[in-house]
Order: structure tokens, then sequence, then C-alpha cells
């Protein structure tokens, strides 16, 4: 058996479970493309050879101990350099460990301590940082100007003898410029905290609400201060329902700061414990109870939010003072209906959306004045009308987004709601501003980024479209619907390897849907396609009709069944399907019906030339 003394660089990416959890396709994406921008460019250049990946890790092998380092110093460098400038809570950081030992060949394969050893170093170097052995350090100390820091020896898991391990000092340095496409990552100087979602001490399971209202809340006073860097809701509330070590957190999260409590809300009394934790340490920074009123809820918020600011010495602007002192409304109850509703929108079913927009219309009835109940309303009224064929006026949707931004010129649903309704009345410059109206106001919301790259699609620009999908699927980790329309987009694109990953993924979140709200249609009306796309016919038509007996008199369904029997090669049933979505057709799906490619197999029958046309006269008489 072949041996050999090698360099070994291991690399793995800090937090990956997290990151995959909390966002599925930007780490994807981001991982992709490190690895044909950065990584494979950079190991070639210097005369590496990968020869192990697994979902987050690569293992190199260098000629030269000198270019292992060096490698990595450019990895690192390079990552420092993409992530000054990329969005909140999409954070990608390596960790990489390099070694000097001796190794077992097998083909392309090789094994041993040399190995196991540069593994176990890789996991104990520093996010963004690199840790060397011994042997490393030995062997370049006197052919580079690379600083070491030693951090002495240490006892590594399945190593039997503890190993000198120095931690590298990374400085300024050339770095391969950056490529186009997703952002990847944040480095930010600003003290960095995470709001862990609050526990419910309620003894009642339906007042998870609260809870969840409540530690949203202060994330976003938090994210109204300069001077701090916030992670973001999706992220954090990966762990709800969990108990994790909070210094695991502070490292999977690479944040200094964590916030944790608790919420008991009885009859008109709420007891709110909060304890902010230095992640580094597990120390206790700062810890307080708030045993008030229900009316004080809004000033224990404010005061939850500045004794952070204080804690850790963070300077107000004016109007940053101001905008965390501003609450939307005076009203607990209000406010209180308000918190059910969000809670209710966020599952997007027919059935919740009409339950939400009743506690959205209670808030307004006990607050006229409450801009965000108002802007809910209007984009359930959206999202009922556009989504579900729900009989709702087009005018009446308008009316109601503009008094909320009459109230509130800064209530991002408002826009979105507002956009929909002029995308339907056939007013696309004025919908494509409110879109991205929205967009600029909350540039992480999910409605605006999936409403805007749906009315893309209908006017026929893909390309614009995708990533806004991307941030739509991102944003929301349980969405189902935006990889599933990615997999269409893609395919009309021709770019059939991204189609089958997203159409993967959407099936997987679509069925999760289906278990968890099983009166709802929807996921399986669009995830059907994508099956039979796939070459799942058994499993295509038990979804399909599935989708049909939940919401038969879905012109939609119809519309997506037509798909669906088209690519099965049911002619018969796919024009009938067609026939019926026709009697309803509205402006969204004209461009759909001319371009979509599940209609390619039917596109030169008769029957369908004949509807296409009826399509087409009937909008033109409606425009």
């Amino acid at each position: 058996m072949e041996r050999r003394l090698t360099a070994i660089l291991s690399a793995d990416v800090v937090g990956y479970s997290r990151l995959m959890g909390a966002n599925e396709i930007a780490t994807l994406e981001a991982l992709k493309g490190l690895r044909n921008d950065l990584l494979e460019p950079c190991i070639a250049e210097h005369h590496g050879r990968t020869f192990k990946l697994t979902g987050d890790g690569t293992l190199v092998e260098f000629p030269s101990v000198v270019s292992a380092l060096e490698c990595a110093l450019e990895i690192q460098r390079d990552m420092r350099k993409r992530n000054e400038a990329a969005i909140d809570d999409r954070k990608i950081e390596f960790r990489i460990g390099i070694n000097l030992g001796d190794v077992i060949v097998d083909g392309d394969d090789l094994y041993g301590d040399g190995v196991n050893v540069a593994s176990r170093i890789e996991s104990v170097a520093r996010p963004g940082g690199i840790a060397v052995s011994a042997s490393v350090r030995d062997n370049v100390v006197a052919k580079t100007d690379v600083v070491f820091e030693d951090a002495g020896d240490q006892q590594l898991k399945n190593i039997e003898v503890p190993i000198r391990v120095y931690n590298v000092v990374i400085g300024a340095g050339k770095s391969r410029p950056a490529a186009a496409g997703p952002e990847i990552g944040e480095k930010d100087a600003r003290p960095s905290i995470a709001v862990l979602p609050f526990n419910n001490m309620s003894g009642d399971p339906e007042q998870e609400y609260f809870s969840d209202g409540i530690s949203e809340d202060i994330i976003t006073d938090l994210s109204k201060v300069s001077g701090l860097f916030v992670i973001g809701r999706n992220t954090s509330f990966a762990y709800k329902g969990q108990s994790p070590d909070l210094m695991k957190v502070g490292a999977e999260l690479g944040v200094r700061y964590i916030l944790e409590g608790s919420v008991r809300k009885a009859g008109q009394r709420v007891r709110i414990n909060a304890q902010l934790i230095d992640g580094t340490t597990g120390g206790h920074v700062w810890a307080d109870r708030y045993d008030r009123d229900l009316t004080d809820i809004f000033a224990i918020q404010d005061e939850i939010t500045e004794a952070i600011v204080e804690q850790l010495r963070i300077t107000l602007l004016p109007k940053e003072k101001q905008a965390i002192g501003q609450a939307q409304t005076s009203n607990v109850e209000a406010y209180n209906y308000y918190l059910k509703g969000r809670h209710f929108f966020a599952n997007h079913t027919k059935i919740l959306l009409r339950l939400a927009r009743q506690m959205f219309v209670r808030a307004t009835e006990l607050d006229p004045g409450y801009a965000r109940a108002l802007a809910s309303i209007a984009l359930c009224d959206a999202r009922l009308a556009y989504s579900y064929r729900v009989d709702i006026k087009t005018q009446d949707i308008l009316d109601l987004a503009e008094k909320a931004i009459t109230l509130d010129p800064g209530v991002a649903e408002a826009y979105v709601a507002r956009g929909v309704a002029l995308a339907g009345a056939g007013k696309q410059p004025e919908a494509k501003a409110s879109y991205e109206r929205a967009i600029l106001l909350e540039p992480s919301n999910f409605d605006a980024h999936f409403a805007y790259a749906r009315y893309l699609i209908a006017i026929g620009k893909l390309e614009e479209a995708v990533p806004h999908l991307l941030r739509a699927a991102e944003v929301d980790p349980d969405d189902w619907q935006s990889p599933l329309v990615l997999d269409s987009v893609f395919m009309k694109l021709g770019r059939k390897d991204e189609a089958d990953r997203y159409s993967l993924l959407g099936i997987k979140r679509a069925e999760e849907a289906m278990r968890q709200h099983p009166e709802n249609g929807r996921p399986a009306q669009l995830g059907a396609a994508s099956l039979a796309r796939l070459g799942e016919t058994e499993r295509a038509r038990e979804w399909l009709d599935r989708a049909m007996v939940l919401d038969p008199e879905d012109p939609i369904v119809s519309y997506n069944a037509a798909c669906t029997y088209a690519q099965l090669g049911d002619v018969e049933r796919a024009l009938q399907a067609l026939e019926r979505w026709s009697a309803s057709s509205a402006w969204e799906t004209e461009n759909w019906l001319q371009t979509d490619s599940d209609f390619d197999s039917i596109r030169a029958d008769p029957r369908f030339v004949a509807l296409l046309d009826k399509v087409e006269r009937k909008n033109e008489a409606t425009a």
C-alpha cells in the first residue's frame, strides 16, 4: 500500500446545518458559486488536488506545504473581501485546517492520520480563520512572512496524542475579484446580536402567536439601530422549540450577543423575562423581569431595546430614538388582534387568510388609524383575489392600500397590495413602481418579492423574475411556491439542471405544507406539474386528484391540471381543463398559455390554437 508525506487542507462551512435549515436556496447557490469561482480556481492555481467533497467540506492535497498555506490565505482573504457588502443573515464563512503528515494512497483517495489531523485541526479553527499543525508552522516559518499565534496543545477528537496548533494571523492581501452572482455573506464590525424566539410560558399553545410577535417586534426595533448588526427573523427563528447551547448558537450565527427570554400572558397581566448573553463566554451581560399590566407591553419592548443599546454602549441617532419609540398603535387589544392575524397570515392557506383578515379587521375597528393592520387587510384581499379567485373588487384593495399609505408611507405591505391590484387592473408601470417601493422599504419582505416575480413572469420578463423568486424562497424557508415556480421558469429559459434542483426542493417543501395543512390544495396543484416533468407519473396524478377534490371551482387548479395532463400525454383531459380555465381566464396567465413549455406537446392541436385565440380575444375585450 503506497504511503507519502503530503500537505492536507481541510475546509468546511461554519454553521452549515443552521444555514441549510434557515436558507436552503441561498446556501446552495452560494456554495456552488464559491466552488466554481473561488475554491477550484485557487486550488488549481496552487497545484492542489481535491480528493474528497462533502455537503459543506473539502479535502485537498498539495505537493508543497507553502502552496497549501498560500491557497488557504487567498481563500480567506477573498472571503473577507466578498463579505464586505453582503446581505444580513446570509453570512458564509469557512474554517480551514492544514496538516503536514503521512497518508495512505488508495486510488484517488487518501486516508490516515495526515488526513484525520487536518480535519480535526479545521474543527478548532476560528470562523473565517486558518489553523495549522506544528509541522506546518515549522516548515513555512522561514519561507513566508506569515505570522502565527500559538493556540497551545489541543486534545482533538479521536486523536490520541495532543497536537500543537497555531492560528494564522490573516492580514491584508490581494484577492481574486468576486464573480457576479448571489451575495454570499456579511462581515460587520458592529456589535452583533441574535434574538431567539421568546418561549411561551402561558401554558396555552394558542398563545404562541403573542410570544412570537413580541420577539419579532424586538428584532424590528433593534434593526432600526444603525450601530448594531441584527440577525434576521427567519434565521434566529430556526432555533424555535429548541434549548440550544447559547455559545454554540453564537458560533453558528457568528454573533457576539444573544437575547433570549420568555413571555407569560394571563388576562390583563404580562410577565416578560429577558436576558442578554455573551455568546463567546456564556456569561450574563444583562437580565430583567417585567411584571406589568398588558397595557405596558409597548413600553416593555422599548425598555428592552434601550437596555440592550445601553449595555452595548451604542449611541442612538435622534431619528433612531424616535423610530424605536413609535408604536403603530397605542391600543393593546388592537395590537393583540394584529399579532393573531399575522400568525394566521403566515400560513398562506385560503381558510387561514380569511381568519387573518378577520383579526386585522377587528384591529382596525379598535384603532381606525392602525396603518399596518389596514395594509394587512389589503394584502389578504390581494392574495385571496389573485391567488384563490375570491370575488374582491380591485378598487376596494386599492382604497385600503392608499388609506394605509396615507397614515404611514413606510408600510411595505400596503405597496405590495397596491402593486397586485394595479397589475390586475393592467396598470403595469404603476404596479412596477409600487412593488419596487415595497422592496426598497423592506428588502426581506416575502410577499413583495414573490408578487413582483409573478408580475414579471406575467409580462414575459422571466430572467428578471428569477432573483426575486430566489429571495422569496430564501426569506421564507418553508415556502414551496417559489421553488416550484422557479422550476417552471428555468424550464422556459432552457436551464434544466436548475429546474430539476428547484423542483426537488419545491416538492419537498410542498409535502411538508400538505402534512401541516391537509385542507390546502395549492401545494398539490403546483407540485403535480413538477412531479410529471420528473417522470413520477403516479404521484403526479395522486397530487392532482387531491388538488381538484379540495378546490374544484378554482380556475388556477384547472390551469395547473392542464399543465400536468399535457406533460402526462393525456391530451383530452388537458384541453378539457384549459376550457374550464378559459371561462375565467386572467391577465396573469395569458402569457403563460402562450409560452408555457408544458403545452409543447399539444401546441399544434387545432383545439389548442382555437382556445388561445379565444383567451386573447377575451382579454382584449376586457382591456
